[in-house]
Formats: C-alpha cells, structure tokens, sequence
C-alpha cells in the first residue's frame, strides 16, 4: 500500500508541474482582457513574433488616468501643438465603437496613450510587421517583395468597393482577405485644418517616431490599393492608432 501511495503522490507531483509549465507556455492561447482607463476593452492577433491590439484605440484617458483633450473646433485643431483627440466627424455615438478616436501626434507622443503593457508602435515595428507578412504568403498574389498586403491586413467590410486587381476594396482572392487578422478598418483622418475626410477610404496610423519638428512617420491603407503605405505626416493630423505589446 505503501509503494501505491507514493507511486499516486508522485503521479500527481507530475501532472502538477505539467500544468504549470503548460500554462507559462500559453502567453496569448486564450483571450486577455486588455482594458484602458475608460473601461474600453480590446482583443489582440498574434502575427510573427509581435502581438498587436485587432481595434483601434478608443481611450479619453492617458494610462495613468489624465484626461486626454477633446478638442472639435476645427480653428483650435488648426493652432493646437499640444495633445489633442476627436471622434471623426465630432460623432461619437456613430463612429467610436468601429473605428476608434484620432488622435493627433502629440498625443502619441506623451507615451501615455496605450493600455499598461502596451505602447504606439515605432515605425521599425510597423516595417517588421510588414515585412514578416510579405515574406510569409500575405501578398495577394502569393508573390514575395513589394508588401501587397493591405488585403490581408483590412476589414472586410466598410471599405469602398474598388476594380483594382488585389485592392484592399476589390472582393477578389476571398482568401487573403482579412488573412491576418489584423481587421483595419477605413477610419479617416482629421487634416491639420480640422477638416474630416476619407472615411471607408483610407485608414492612417501613427507610429511613436519624429521625423522632424514637424513630421512623424505614419502607416496606411487605402481602398483602391493592394500595398500596405508607409508616409511623413504633419503631427496635427488626427489618425488612428494601433496598440503593439512591450
């Protein structure tokens, strides 16, 4: 009896430590709640070694619970050269839940804006992000170099229909689209005049990186094209912003 309890202890011992290591080996296996400081919660996509937020950021609070300032007049978004934040078209019943708020570079810049544990992607980020997809069969065409990935990366829905062969509007190569998970939505912009423009067009993102004192660099889709964009944006434009894991 003796040399079956201890063979039973031993059993258990085992599959204890088996659990733990099985657990401390499922990082992201099962859904995390991740939470900003206004409640908002966000679900995620693994894509290469990278974990990226699969929603745009909807926060009004920075992560240490400041209020980030809405500003809707667009002659105050014009002189605005501090962090400042909107909803596109000052409609946030119609437009926060799809598409998320646009938040101007300053805002980005405060290092504040993501949940605890995650931050606004540099642009060597993004550049890795789309480089991993190119080479790993997200093209549209199955091709390697020239990062045709905007199908793969886009919603499949909302965006503007396009003729436009591998497009992220086009409906072709049902296969790619949305392959990644990364479901980017054609959320617009804010210009620098505060103007509203290009929703279900163009999605546009920040990246944490300064080009210069009036520039930062920016990632974007469009309806009309297959590749995934990369630009030099004025810091007053209000863009969307994506979440990247530390």
């Amino acid at each position: 009896m003796k040399t079956k309890n201890k063979i039973g202890i031993y059993r258990l011992i085992v599959m204890g430590l088996a659990l733990i290591l099985a657990n401390n080996c499922r990082k992201h296996e099962e859904p995390a709640v991740i939470k900003d400081n206004d409640g908002n919660t966000y679900s995620y996509v693994t894509i290469g070694t990278q974990v990226w937020m699969k929603e745009n950021l909807k926060t009004t609070k920075y992560d240490d619970g400041t209020a980030i300032p809405l500003v809707t007049d667009n002659t105050a978004w014009l002189n605005l050269a501090a962090p400042g934040y909107c909803w596109y078209d000052n409609n946030e019943a119609g437009y926060k839940n799809t598409y998320g708020a646009l938040y101007n570079w300053f805002a980005v810049n405060t290092g504040k804006l993501c949940p605890a544990g995650w931050h606004v992607p540099t642009d060597d980020e993004w550049t890795t992000l789309l480089n991993y997809l190119d080479i790993s069969g997200f093209n549209y065409d199955g091709s390697t170099g020239g990062w045709k990935i905007g199908k793969s990366m886009a919603a499949t829905t909302l965006w503007a229909s396009s003729s436009t062969i591998g497009a992220v509007g086009n409906t072709d190569y049902p296969a790619k689209r949305n392959a990644t998970g990364f479901t980017a939505f054609p959320g617009g912009r804010r210009d620098i005049d505060g103007a509203f423009k290009d929703l279900g067009s163009w999605g546009l993102w920040w990246s944490n990186m300064e080009k210069d004192a009036a520039n930062a660099w920016s990632r974007y889709l469009i309806f009309s094209s297959p590749y995934g964009l990369e630009d030099i944006s004025n810091k007053r434009c209000g863009f969307s912003v994506r979440c990247i894991e530390d």
